[in-house]
């Protein structure tokens, strides 16, 4: 027993003393200093020159970083929901195939503007296109080749011959209900590049003196944005001119209030008959209108004359802001549509229906692809005194054609002779609204209807289409969102945050840990 129990005390003697052991090594451990920390406080921190070296020491490397992170030209960091500071892919897809050499000056611009950012992502997708930031000192002779005016922001982009100057004015529009600053930069840098580097630039003609809707009045955010596309825009004052000029890619038409006179029918008609192609709009009308000269040039196509009516929706998702006036038409596929068909973001207001005479299309030679269409559940009523929301007995029941592309062979192809087919194109939508500057209504929102999901791009990619710019019909990125710039003060309040405050902290310690070791 005896022995068992001497056994028993000295096991317990022995963990004692492993575990005394322990403690006293992990003691030894805490207090072993660190090798770093020691040099720094025997050698550079003893007195006040080693100090202040120490600092200017650290604020050099800190500088060195921030200047070698600039020269590498990184991408800035973007954090706004539509990606406002990055190209797009579009964009990227678009400029990657240039061939050409072009130079973007940004005169007057600081190296840390967005805009200068934005451009220089462009050089990353394309060696060609080479950005940089001058000033009227490093490149007088650019501020007196282009006339920028000492003091101001211009962008230079040259290619070859070709060259445009865009104000900073140009990268933004304004919303004129709200008063806020759009962003228009990458669209307005892209098509100024694309439009440099090309030869050939598209010319789109609307025909004024016959519509309420017109292009410099209710259609001012369409003209910028087709602007932005790389097209030249211009009105067309038919009875001045006397025909559509042979330059026009495609001739936009808006809803008719009167009867087309017969110097502008036969100009119409020539320009048809040459293979032009037209894009016509047309809104609901409360009155039939007689409009011989104008039903004339519908009927080429097969469309008839337009009634006065207008279709209303009764399914609560094919309407928005629960009016049966705002319908979300049921896009069909087709290239103008095939980014955006599957979607249900066109919202067009007071529609009406279009008429098919499709006995005469293969008379006319012409073939017919439908675009938009009402759903089954939309009716058309005629009678605008009646506010009724739901189908009336006697109305008209969907589905109903609301867009369509009419292509008709005006000349067939020649084998023998090597002559080509001439055709002419019209795309059709039984709307007007969709792309105007007007807000949707008071309540639902306040940015032009053109401004709604895909509104804009139907209309651009339908113009897109008829100019033979393929490469041009996509989603584009949405710029409703208000651009923030920074003042003179609030930029050197943020330098001063950047640079002063962690300059700052560093003395800061040091001040408090040398009067802490004096009182020791």
């Amino acid at each position: 027993m005896k022995k068992e129990k001497n056994k028993q005390e000295n096991k317990i003697e022995k963990s004692k003393k492993n575990k005394e052991k322990k403690v006293k090594n992990n003691k030894n451990e805490e207090k072993k200093p660190n090798k770093f920390i020691e040099t720094i406080k025997k050698k550079w921190l003893i007195d006040g020159t080693k100090t202040t070296i120490l600092v200017i020491i650290i604020i050099a490397i800190f500088i060195a970083i921030n200047v070698f992170m600039h020269s590498l030209e990184l991408t800035p960091l973007d954090f706004t929901q539509e990606k406002l500071y990055s190209l797009t892919d579009e964009s990227k897809e678009k400029v990657k195939k240039i061939d050409k050499n072009i130079n973007i000056y940004f005169v007057g611009y600081s190296e840390d503007s967005t805009d200068l950012d934005l451009a220089k992502q462009y050089h990353k997708v394309n060696e060609k296109i080479v950005v940089e930031a001058v000033n009227a000192e490093s490149r007088p002779d650019l501020v007196e080749k282009y006339g920028i005016q000492s003091g101001s922001e211009g962008i230079i982009v040259e290619c070859e011959n070709n060259s445009k100057v865009l104000s900073s004015s140009d990268l933004v529009t304004y919303d004129t209900t709200t008063y806020e600053t759009v962003s228009i930069a990458e669209e307005k840098l892209t098509s100024t590049i694309l439009t440099v580097a090309s030869s050939v630039i598209p010319k789109i003609y609307f025909l004024q003196g016959y519509s309420e809707f017109i292009l410099n009045y209710n259609m001012n955010y369409l003209n910028t944005l087709l602007s932005n596309e790389v097209n030249e825009v211009e009105t067309l004052d038919i009875l001045s001119v006397g025909k559509v000029p042979e330059d026009c890619s495609t001739l936009v038409i808006t809803t008719p209030t009167k009867d087309f006179d017969d110097v502008a029918t036969n100009a119409i008609k020539n320009y048809i008959n040459a293979g032009g192609n037209i894009l016509w709009l047309n809104s609901a009308i409360t009155t039939n209108l007689n409009l011989t000269n104008v039903n004339s040039i519908l009927e080429a196509y097969g469309v008839k004359p337009f009634e006065a009516g207008i279709i209303r929706e009764t399914n609560a998702n094919k309407m928005i802001a629960g009016s049966p006036d705002f319908i979300i038409p049921e896009l069909q596929y087709h290239t103008i549509t095939k980014d955006i068909y599957s979607t249900t973001g066109v919202v067009l207001v007071n529609a009406t229906k279009i008429n098919i005479d499709d006995d005469k299309l293969s008379e006319q030679n012409v073939v017919k692809t439908e675009l938009a269409k009402a759903s089954e559940g939309s009716y058309f009523r005629t009678n605008f005194n009646n506010q009724n929301s739901g189908i009336e007995e006697g109305e008209e029941k969907g589905p109903f054609l609301l867009g369509a592309e009419l292509q008709k062979e005006i000349k067939a192809a020649n084998e023998e002779t090597g002559e080509k087919a001439i055709t002419s194109k019209m795309v059709i939508y039984s709307e007007n609204y969709f792309i105007t500057d007007y807000p949707l209504n008071q309540n639902y929102s306040q940015y032009p209807v053109i401004q709604l999901a895909y509104n804009k791009d139907l209309i651009l990619n339908s113009i897109a289409y008829l100019t033979d710019r393929e490469e041009d019909i996509v989603i584009r990125k949405d710029t409703g969102t208000v651009t923030y710039t920074a003042t003179q003060a609030q930029d050197t309040t943020i330098r001063i945050i950047i640079f002063a405050v962690p300059i700052a902290i560093i003395l800061i310690g040091i001040i408090v840990w040398q009067r802490r070791r004096r009182k020791k």
